[in-house]
């Protein structure tokens, strides 16, 4: 080789080194920083600890005072007594779990004043990373010997009957709160088993109310700027050993190993941040096709029929306090996604996603240039996504109207119990078909339901999803509608919500007092269900008939790109295991002669005031306090009180409470949001125009100070100021 060429290839690598050193793209494993040596990358960027500060799996580390809060966010312990800091709206189900016309928690919000005042909430649990094992060996060892297939060993069943097999041969068996998990990463490259520690006493200690952590409301949602005080606060409780337990008036706060202290020094454009949390779920490694394919079958549907549902609980939410409660964190959830979608859509335009991905697939042809392995991959991918895309779109239809939207139903197949047991005068089975009925009599109208809500919902969902698809794609009761009810949804839908077994408990007594397998028959909802679920299963079928293979040449196409990428390292997609990512204290221009500061202050606030709108109304005492100035020592050097800052750190969903942490291990923030131009990039990063949102620590602490009148949950933080 010439000097000349050696040079050229060395400088080549070393750009590729440098790039990925200024770029904030990656949702990285903690297990393997020190092997792609992440970790220099950081420090580059301003990162002052070392490797093991983050995460130590012989030790204690970052890690351990992160953790999964509930079942799709992330939280950060702030205090030695077990304190969590997330988001409001991933506290939000359990605000709403407390709340009551009466107790109105998520108008009023909620301050624990002490420790005896904070609330037991059922089914909240948080989740720590106990230890991570590299699982690849064990998997391929398992396929190697034809216990199963490459297809099948990706698969959730598999992988858990494994996972709870290592569990029984390892050190952590019988200790209590132990969970475990193997999944794939890198479409099945890699399998990694996680051990979670579960803690199932979490109580409610502060939530400010929704006029500051829902300010902004649907209108502001994905935006910038931003001016949402988007926390909520919880504490662990544990035996008195300090292990998991269900609740107990004897339990106590966990005394927690790592906690996060927190700066309220202040931020300045460039800054390092970092974010560790459990991001839910990206595709970057789609191709052109499936991209289209995404827009079309999954986030169009999404759009539709969810706006629908919305628009008629917007309505009776705002008739009434005591629905508006019992809806609260339904609305919140559907919203969130259909206008993820709206801004998903048109973001893969604006920001020509589809030429990247073409791009790539281009520079992944050339390189499978005679490697058998990936040669032709796209190709295969694009066939199969052109077969699928009809019965993908069909069952994103189907599954968003019929098991997103309307909540009522029968269980037929407890109705075909029953039915077998009087006519086989099966006592034995009737009693156990009885109390099962019972029991989803009373599941199904559980305190937030509403059987007059979801009977509006049904009347406007049903002719809509009839308009979106076409007949032969449509459940058979459509036909009933048409043949029995003359095409009249109204009539059909009043049929069942007044005249099933499950409609109300007058019917369902009535029926549990002489039960006959004719009223079983005639039973509208119980036919409604059948109809229904045998559609979702036929066409759920049909689309995994169709996408044979497909698991496969995802694996080889994902393992080319990284070969393709060598020796800048590559990042797995997101899969709600924990990550960290890093970047930058940032600004950034969406479009031409428009500049957003990297941060808000709470005269954002005021200027957004309308008593008129409830989504920004401010409460009287917080005006008081931003009009006197009254912001303590939570204040900017000039005396304003910031609210919001963005950074450059690659997020999804999941990543909602995740802490924002400075180059020193400190707090800073808590992450809540992306940008709306960015909105594509779950499937393509865009660095000029990805924006992490965040809830700045210091309006946090105002809040919780000033507000809430918390100074004594302020005083067991550790404060670096």
């Amino acid at each position: 080789m010439n000097l000349t060429v050696k040079k050229c290839l060395i400088a080549a690598v070393a750009a590729l080194t440098i790039g990925s050193a200024h770029a904030d793209e990656g949702m990285w494993l903690l297990q393997l920083m020190k092997q792609q040596n992440s970790i220099d990358m950081m420090k580059k960027q301003g990162l002052k600890l070392e490797a093991d500060d983050l995460y130590n799996p012989n030790g204690v580390s970052l890690k351990d005072a992160v953790g999964i809060f509930g079942g799709g966010c992330t939280g950060e312990i702030i205090s030695p007594e077990g304190l969590i800091l997330t988001n409001h709206h991933c506290g939000y189900a359990s605000i709403q779990q407390h709340s009551s016309v009466e107790h109105d928690y998520l108008t009023d919000g909620f301050w624990a004043m002490n420790r005896s005042e904070e609330l037991p909430t059922p089914g909240l649990k948080f989740r720590f990373v106990h230890r991570i094992e590299d699982a690849t060996d064990l998997v391929n060892q398992k396929i190697k010997a034809g216990e199963v297939d490459e297809v099948h060993a990706m698969t959730r069943p598999f992988l858990r009957k494994l996972a709870k097999e290592q569990l029984e041969k390892s050190d952590l068996k019988g200790k209590p709160g132990i969970e475990e998990e193997i999944l794939p990463y890198y479409a099945g490259n890699k399998y990694y088993l996680v051990y979670y520690k579960v803690y199932s006493d979490v109580r409610m200690v502060a939530a400010p109310p929704s006029s500051v952590g829902k300010f902004g409301g649907e209108t502001d949602n994905w935006m910038w700027p931003r001016h949402t005080g988007d926390f909520s606060m919880f504490r662990i409780y544990a035996d008195k050993n300090g292990e998991p337990a269900e609740y107990s008036a004897d339990n106590v706060p966990l005394k927690t190993p790592k906690y996060l202290p927190i700066s309220i020094k202040g931020l300045q454009e460039n800054d390092y941040a970092m974010i560790m949390g459990f991001p839910g779920s990206t595709s970057r490694y789609l191709t052109e096709s499936e991209v289209k394919e995404r827009m079309a079958a999954q986030n169009q549907p999404m759009i539709d029929m969810r706006g629908v549902r919305l628009e008629v609980l917007r309505n009776a939410m705002a008739a009434s306090d005591k629905t508006r409660i019992q809806y609260a964190n339904k609305f919140a959830g559907s919203s969130n996604y259909w206008k993820n979608s709206i801004g998903m859509n048109k973001a893969i335009v604006d920001n020509n996603v589809l030429g990247a991905k073409a791009e790539q697939e281009k520079n992944f042809n050339e390189f499978a240039k005679g490697k058998p392995e990936y040669e032709g991959v796209v190709e295969k991918i694009d066939a199969i996504v052109e077969k699928r895309l009809p019965l993908n779109r069909q069952f994103g239809y189907l599954r968003e109207a019929l098991s997103g939207a309307i909540e009522f139903g029968s269980p037929y197949i407890i109705m075909d119990n029953m039915k077998q047991a009087l006519e086989e005068k099966n006592d034995s089975l009737l009693q156990v078909s009885k109390e099962q009925l019972e029991k989803i009599f009373k599941d199904v109208h559980n305190k937030d339901y509403d059987h007059e809500v979801d009977r509006a919902v049904a009347k406007a969902i049903l002719p809509a999803l009839a308009k979106a698809l076409q007949p032969d794609e449509l459940p058979d009761f459509y036909q009933t509608i048409q043949t029995k009810f003359k095409g009249d949804y109204n009539a059909y839908v009043d049929d069942i919500y007044d005249n099933s077994i499950l409609s109300n408990r007058e019917n369902l007594d009535k029926f549990m007092k002489k039960p006959t397998v004719k009223a079983i028959e005639k039973d509208p909802a119980t036919a409604y269900s059948r109809s229904k679920l045998e559609k979702l299963v036929e066409t759920s079928k049909a689309y995994q008939e169709a996408s044979a293979d497909l698991a496969l040449l995802h694996k080889a196409y994902i393992r080319g790109l990284g070969e393709m990428k060598q020796p800048v390292p590559s990042y797995p997609d997101a899969n709600f295991t924990i990550r960290l990512t890093y970047g930058n204290v940032k600004p950034y221009s969406p479009r031409d002669a428009v500049y957003y500061k990297y941060y808000t202050t709470t005269d954002g606030i005021l200027e957004k005031e309308n008593p008129e709108d409830s989504e920004f109304v401010v409460p009287a005492k917080l005006k008081e306090l931003i009009l006197n100035k009254d912001f303590g020592r939570y204040a900017m050097a000039d005396g304003t009180m910031p609210v919001c800052f963005l950074t450059t750190n690659d997020i999804t969903g999941g990543n909602s409470g995740s802490p924002v942490i400075n180059g020193e291990g400190q707090l800073i923030g808590t992450a809540f949001d992306g940008n709306w131009e960015s909105l594509s990039g779950d499937i393509n990063f865009d660095d000029n125009k990805q924006r992490c949102i965040n809830l700045d620590i210091r309006y946090v602490l105002f809040i919780l100070d000033k507000l809430g009148n918390c100074k004594h949950l302020i005083d067991e933080m550790t404060i670096v100021e």
